[in-house]
C-alpha cells in the first residue's frame, strides 16, 4: 500500500488559530472584567462611606447621635438622603454654631470632597433624595414663564414673588434666593430644609423645578428689566405703601405748609 502523503496546512490556518485565541481571551475578559470593575466601585464607595463616618463622628454626632438617630439637640438623619447633607453642609448651615429659631447660612467649613463623603455616609443610613445632576437643575431650555407661575403659587407666600425672602413667625424667616447656587435651590425643593415644605417629584416634577430655577435666575439677574421702574427692594406692596406714606404724604404736608405760609405772608402785606 502506498503511504498517504502528509496533508499540507492551509496558509490561513495560523491566522485562524490566532483569532480563536484572541476571541477566547476576550471572552474571559468579558466574563471577569465587569465583576472586577463592580468590585472596585464597591470598594471605593465603602471607603467614601468610612471617611464620611469619621467626619460625622467629629462634627455631627454630638447633636445627631452616633448613628444618626437624632437627639434632643438635633433631628434624626436616617432617610434624609445625600441631597439634604449637600444642601445643609454646602451652604454652611451645618454644623450649627448654636441652636435657635432658624440656622442661618454662613461660611462653608468643609471641602466639596468632604461634603460628598458625609453625604455618602448619611445616605447609607437610609434611602433618601440623591444629590441632583447638573442636567436636573440647569436652567437651560426651561420655561421661565411657567416657572414664575409655579413660584408664585407655591413659594411666593414666604419668599416674596421675586425670591427676596421675608419674615415668618417666632423669629423664623424665608431667606433671600438671589445668588443661591441652582443646585442648592433644587435640593431645598427636594428636601424641605427647616421651615420649608418639601416638593418631591410627585408634587413638583423635575421639569417644574428646573422652570422655577430659571425664573429665579431671570428676575434676579443684573440684566433683567423692571417694568415698574424703581423696584424698592422687590418687596411688594409693603415697601411701596411705606414709600407712599413717608415720601408721598410727607411731600403733600410740605406743600400744604408752604402754601399756608405764602398765603399768610400775602395777607400781611
Amino acid at each position: 500500500m502506498k503511504k498517504l502523503s502528509a496533508r499540507r496546512r492551509h496558509p490561513l490556518a495560523a491566522v485562524v488559530v490566532l483569532l480563536l485565541a484572541l476571541a477566547a481571551t476576550g471572552g474571559l475578559y468579558t466574563a471577569f472584567a465587569p465583576a472586577s470593575k463592580a468590585k472596585a466601585d464597591e470598594s471605593a464607595q465603602s471607603l467614601t462611606i468610612e471617611e464620611g463616618k469619621k467626619l460625622y463622628q467629629v462634627g455631627c454626632a454630638s447633636c445627631h447621635g452616633t448613628g444618626g438617630q437624632g437627639t434632643t439637640d438635633g433631628p434624626s438623619l436616617v432617610g434624609v438622603g445625600a441631597a439634604a447633607v449637600d444642601f445643609q453642609v454646602g451652604t454652611g448651615r451645618m454644623p450649627a454654631q448654636q441652636p435657635g429659631a432658624q440656622v442661618p447660612r454662613k461660611k462653608v467649613i468643609y471641602t466639596q470632597a468632604e461634603i460628598d463623603q458625609l453625604a455618602a455616609y448619611i445616605a447609607s443610613l437610609g434611602a433618601g433624595p440623591a444629590v441632583p445632576t447638573s442636567n436636573q437643575y440647569s436652567p437651560e431650555g426651561a420655561d421661565i414663564a411657567k416657572g414664575g407661575e409655579l413660584f408664585r403659587t407655591n413659594c411666593a407666600q414666604c419668599h416674596n414673588f421675586t425670591g427676596k425672602g421675608g419674615a415668618l413667625t417666632h423669629g423664623k424667616f424665608a431667606p433671600d434666593l438671589k445668588g443661591v447656587d441652582p443646585k442648592h435651590i433644587y435640593e431645598a425643593m427636594q428636601t424641605g430644609p427647616q421651615n420649608m415644605p418639601s416638593f418631591p417629584d410627585t408634587t413638583l416634577s423635575e421639569k417644574n423645578k428646573k422652570d422655577i430655577i430659571a425664573y429665579l435666575n431671570a428676575v434676579n439677574s443684573d440684566n433683567s428689566d423692571n417694568p415698574g421702574g424703581l423696584e424698592l427692594g422687590g418687596l411688594g406692596p409693603v415697601s411701596e405703601g411705606l414709600f407712599a406714606w413717608i415720601f408721598g404724604l410727607g411731600a403733600l404736608v410740605a406743600v400744604a405748609v408752604w402754601v399756608a405760609a405764602r398765603t399768610a405772608k400775602a395777607k400781611k402785606s
